[in-house]
């Protein structure tokens, strides 16, 4: 994989902990997408061309430069988000001692949520045409040591997640993005489904079974049933600011320590050529066929 040729933003795995404000972490990731401008209009024109045909309400949709931008600070955003989960998916499969002793079938939904998540962050990259401008993170302590730990942070970046990709299909400029967005987002809601469908088969000496799991409303919730929205969750979000606000614990070393994290490690972002479970779910294109 090629990274960028802007090396000033790509840290390394300890340059995390220099210590950025919440105002220099924004304006970071917002460099990427700025950076990225050539490279972006080509989707865009594709889009704005196979939507010619909408009608006047999405006529403006292609035409400001400041949605372009919004588009752009959302991508960079969900990068970093797909780089996080990649990192996290990857630690629990590699080094959590509760994986090993999962059914296979558990074990199975974990390893095919790592390529899932490595394919969304390849295609969001190769929309900006940058490497996620964060390439390690911070985690609470015992994140892989500890199930419910595990379980309980990994359901909150779900939800996490799947409240930032709505955030895109609310304000993303085409339709062809906002389409992609819901995709996505279905597939991070399928994860957090299946997270939750892990607890009851922690085994007893990893502290399971696991009946509650807290997620990103910081309430306790049964896994019984492990599918219990009726509706997706959008944490009220309105802006993509705010899923950066939620990322920044886990790639500042000084709010990391704030929230109670382990600052003593940071786990890198490790890059990977993915296989999807099946050729029938793959992306295939903006147009989804």
């Amino acid at each position: 994989m090629n990274l960028s040729k802007d090396s000033e933003l790509i840290p390394p795995a300890d340059e995390n902990s220099s210590g950025m404000s919440r105002r220099s972490f924004f304006k970071r990731a917002a460099a990427v997408g700025t950076t990225s401008a050539f490279a972006f209009s080509g989707l865009t024109s594709l889009a704005a061309a196979s939507d010619k045909g909408a009608d006047a309400d999405h006529k403006d949709d292609h035409d400001s430069d400041d949605l372009k931008k919004r588009d752009r600070d959302i991508l960079v955003a969900a990068q970093i988000a797909e780089a996080l989960a990649v990192t996290t998916y990857s630690n629990i499969i590699n080094i959590a001692p509760f994986f090993t002793r999962l059914e296979s079938d558990d074990q199975g939904y974990l390893i095919a949520t790592r390529q899932e998540e490595m394919s969304h962050y390849l295609l969001e990259e190769s929309v900006v045409d940058q490497f996620t401008p964060f390439s390690s993170f911070f985690y609470p302590h015992h994140m892989f040591a500890d199930a419910q730990t595990t379980l309980n942070t990994l359901v909150t970046l779900e939800d996490a997640f799947i409240a930032a990709y709505l955030v895109g299909v609310r304000d993303f400029s085409t339709r062809e993005l906002r389409v992609t967005a819901a995709r996505i987002m279905g597939i991070e809601s399928d994860h957090r489904t299946l997270a939750r469908v892990v607890g009851p088969g922690v085994a007893a000496q990893d502290g399971g079974p696991i009946e509650m799991i807290t997620g990103a409303q910081g309430v306790a919730e049964s896994v019984d049933p492990p599918n219990n929205n009726g509706y997706e969750r959008t944490l009220c979000w309105t802006h993509i600011d705010q899923a950066l606000e939620e990322l920044l614990p886990f790639v500042d070393k000084p709010a990391a320590k704030k929230v109670g994290f382990n600052t003593s490690k940071s786990y890198p972002f490790e890059p990977f050529n993915p296989v999807l479970p099946s050729p029938l779910g793959e992306f295939i294109s903006f147009k989804g066929c």
